[in-house]
């Protein structure tokens, strides 16, 4: 099966490596005498961009850059002009947040934070309580580290307690699947959550910000994403453990958690201090939402702190102590090294650029608004909650079979520039993309928490199918719901 895969892989980036230039090559050739000349070329160029995005024909920044440098090259605008959206500031509201990740990571506070959770005897009474326990903890970690991260070190725990529970058994339980799922699903929800919790989201919001003038709050965020996390936490419970029903009873896991306990040392120094950071950003991020309760969003005080601390600079501070806090002054050592600092992901950070790059353009050039009015009138998605529906449909389709960042920055613009035409608000469709983007349930290929599980060999290819057909159709519903909900109580639609 492993085969397989890498052949798919391969053949999929091969037909986009030839597609994508030969598909822009003709539409560069072919009269568009509706377009402007400017957007006729950004139209090239952008379908060399969405094909290679979509088959991952080149690595997803590498093909940003190109782009970006094709723009200057073709004449749609000067190298300053066209790269001063990869200084455009929510690329350092990634920039920080990824800092702060990357100490939550290097310092252990995910691990200690799962074997905390996983040792409370009231969770470990049941099997459901303790593998409700391992998907809650996954969530959770993917509120703020990488989904990626927070599967990649539950998943050894997860085995290990499930190795326990089948004893001297060769063959695993018919649980062991949606054990594993939980946690791959699971991180999904926790990281619709918070803005930061995975790239689509600030991806939207910074598009919003660009495109449409409108500035999405982190707590504004998190007033959305958190009910819907937990919303779908618990449909995806549901789901699975009716898939896949847990034992009844099993044996006494004292010994295998003494041993993860045994394993962890105490608080360590670095901790303490990456701790200190990650809750400075949150009240950061919150209080200003909390105060604008309190006294209203007009008032003196909340302006005044929304002016001097905007979200994107907040992860920049507490990003900053780590550098500035020690773990041995005498020896020179502080919670973060830049050694370390420069292991995030810098690739995404240069996806969000591109994007951003070729948003602006699209309105620079009118493209997004031609490419806007002409799909109102053939679709007539011109209602606002009928538009939300499609983008979540779409950017849910899109995204089993490209990554959801790639998915994110191509559908955003087009659905700001709809919503634009039709006059009605972009938040809702523009949200409906962001949160849609992240429910790729049904393929290992479709994030890194599916292919880890399915790494595992415990979870068959046709039960990851199984699971991801009911929850695609039940989070596309709840996404929705939510949005049409609470949107409108908090002034977005």
């Amino acid at each position: 099966m492993k085969n397989a895969n890498r052949h798919a892989w391969g053949m999929r980036q091969r037909v986009g490596l030839y597609a994508a230039p030969g598909l822009a090559l003709l539409v560069y050739l072919n009269p568009f005498f509706s377009l402007p000349p400017s957007a006729h070329v950004l139209s090239a160029i952008l379908v060399w961009v969405v094909v290679s995005w979509a088959t991952e024909a080149l690595p997803l920044a590498v093909t940003s850059l190109v782009g970006a440098a094709l723009c200057i090259a073709m004449g749609l605008g000067s190298a300053k002009e066209v790269l001063a959206t990869f200084a455009h500031p929510i690329i350092f509201l990634f920039i920080g947040s990824f800092f702060l990740a990357e100490a939550f990571v290097v310092h252990g506070l995910d691990r200690r934070f799962a074997v905390w959770l996983l040792s409370r005897t009231w969770i470990t009474a049941r099997p459901v309580g303790i593998f409700g326990a391992m998907g809650v903890g996954t969530a959770v970690l993917s509120m703020w580290i990488s989904n990626t991260a927070a599967v990649a070190i539950m998943v050894p725990i997860a085995l290990g307690i499930l190795s326990t529970i089948r004893g001297s058994r060769e063959e695993a339980g018919s649980h062991e699947p949606g054990v594993l799922l939980l946690l791959a699903y699971g991180s999904a929800a926790g990281g619709i959550a918070t803005m930061i919790g995975t790239p689509p989201n600030i991806i939207g919001v910074g598009l919003l910000s660009q495109q449409a003038g409108i500035s999405i709050s982190f707590f504004d965020w998190m007033a959305i994403g958190l009910p819907l996390a937990g919303a779908l936490g618990l449909g995806i419970a549901a789901v699975l453990f009716w898939l896949h029903p847990p034992p009844k009873t099993f044996p006494a896991l004292g010994d295998h958690l003494q041993n993860l306990h045994r394993q962890q040392e105490g608080w360590t120094r670095g901790q303490r201090n990456t701790c200190l950071a990650l809750v400075l950003a949150i009240g950061c991020w919150i209080g200003p939402g909390v105060l604008g309760i309190v006294l209203g969003r007009n008032s003196e005080l909340v302006t005044f702190i929304n002016a001097r601390l905007p979200k994107e600079m907040v992860p920049i501070f507490a990003a900053g102590l780590l550098f500035v806090l020690p773990v041995d002054f005498k020896a020179g050592e502080f919670t973060l090294k830049w050694t370390q600092a420069a292991n995030i992901n810098w690739g995404t950070i240069l996806l969000f650029g591109g994007g951003l790059t070729f948003g602006h353009l699209m309105v620079q050039t009118h493209l997004a608004e031609i490419i806007g009015e002409g799909l109102v009138a053939l679709f007539g998605s011109n209602t606002l909650w009928t538009l939300t529906a499609v983008s979540i449909g779409t950017a849910l389709v899109i995204t089993e079979i490209a990554s959801n960042t790639a998915s994110t920055s191509m559908l955003v613009p087009v659905v700001i520039s709809i919503a634009t035409a039709a006059g009605i608000s972009p938040v809702p469709p523009t949200l409906g993309i962001c949160l849609g983007a992240s429910l790729a349930f049904m393929m290992p290929v479709s994030t890194p928490p599916n292919a880890i599980v399915y790494g595992t060999g415990f979870v068959p290819l046709p039960n990851m199918l199984r699971a991801g057909v009911f929850l695609n159709i039940i989070g596309a519903a709840l996404v929705w719901l939510t949005l049409r909900l609470l949107c409108p109580l908090m002034g977005f639609a």
